[in-house]
């Protein structure tokens, strides 16, 4: 297996979220992916390799995500600091959103304020842009693409470990603490390469709204996710059961919501049922956006796996017989987040 790290991640590294009303330490800090890495140093299970220098990511970031939203990105940093350059010492988070055009809001005339693109651009306040955002997102979705590449070129497995994580990104926002959809940008070049059918299976904690969003309307990418209850659960808004996919793509997308204190029992039922759906599809190859929030320690979970939990993920994730993309999402009990992804990426091989 080719694991291809991110070693820009730790560019990004936010000083504090806004979470459930009150500003917080950041939950997605460079330590988690630190901590895979140091396991994999005890548990080596694949080789660790970083994406070639000359990859054709611009076209493909531009496959799914639109050019404003992407130059708005690549920019955001200087043009906070130009706003005022005290700002160089804090992180950007956007105080102002346009609501959807029903309440009279306009999106058509962007405004020049920062302030306000940047609330244009993002859906909550809980992810913070700071100078080496954009460089950590760029690399991890150049890891997400690669990781494509090399399940095209015959790996059976791949993983992009990369950070920030990338499932709640949408085609022209962000939000979720991320800023490129790896997933998508991986299942996107599955497809690009030739694949007919390609399946998202999204088994983070928080539904991959971004993702569904980017394929709600096609019925060559299948997308199924288990997650907490949008009821009661980040990101609210989208995930229900009834989101079944539009135009096209009726009928293609798969949301399996769990309420928060769900055990792995039940988890491990709707997983199957998740997993049947995509081999139903008969697809060619499957992306997997890891989550690990749903560990019984997460900070801002509800779900309750436990680490042996992950080893019986992989191993069902292997019997789908499938080329697989896994992409690094959630998980933010920091100290067991590196136990458990490689108990997946053990899972496997077995």
């Amino acid at each position: 297996m080719k694991i291809f790290h991110n070693t820009r991640h730790a560019e990004h590294a936010g000083r504090q979220e806004m979470f459930r009303g009150r500003l917080v330490d950041c939950h997605e800090v460079p330590q988690r992916l630190q901590h895979v890495l140091d396991e994999l140093n005890k548990r080596p299970v694949g080789t660790l390799v970083q994406p070639a220098a000359d990859l054709p990511l611009d076209a493909a970031l531009r496959r799914v995500h639109s050019a404003d939203y992407l130059e708005f990105l690549a920019h955001a940093w200087h043009d906070w600091v130009a706003l005022d350059p005290a700002n160089a010492e804090r992180d950007a988070l956007p105080s102002v959103w346009p609501l959807a055009a029903r309440h009279g809001f306009r999106t058509d005339a962007p405004p020049l304020n920062f302030a306000a693109r940047l609330g244009q651009f993002a859906f909550d306040s809980g992810t913070p842009l700071m100078a080496g955002s954009w460089a950590a997102a760029s690399e991890g979705a150049a890891c997400a693409l690669a990781a494509a590449q090399a399940v095209l070129g015959g790996e059976r497995f791949a993983m992009a470990l990369t950070r920030p994580p990338g499932h709640h990104a949408g085609p022209n926002y962000m939000g979720g603490y991320c800023f490129i959809n790896n997933a998508a940008v991986a299942a996107q070049a599955l497809r690009d390469g030739g694949l007919q059918r390609v399946a998202v299976l999204d088994v983070d904690y928080h539904h991959g709204n971004g993702t569904q969003t980017i394929f709600y309307e096609r019925s060559d990418v299948f997308t199924a996710s288990i997650h907490g209850d949008p009821r009661t659960e980040y990101p609210f808004f989208l995930g229900h059961a009834d989101e079944r996919g539009h135009g096209a793509g009726e009928g293609f997308n798969l949301n399996l919501p769990l309420p928060r204190g769900t055990g792995f029992e039940v988890w491990w039922t709707t997983l199957q049922t998740a997993m049947q759906a995509v081999a139903d599809f008969a697809l060619q190859a499957l992306v997997v956006p890891l989550g690990l929030d749903t560990f019984e320690g997460d900070p801002i979970s509800g779900f309750k796996l436990r680490s042996a939990n992950y080893l019986q993920l992989g191993r069902a994730i292997a019997q789908l017989e499938l080329p697989t993309v896994l992409t690094f999402e959630g998980g933010y009990a920091v100290a067991e987040v590196g136990v458990n992804t490689v108990n997946v990426l053990e899972g496997l091989g077995r």
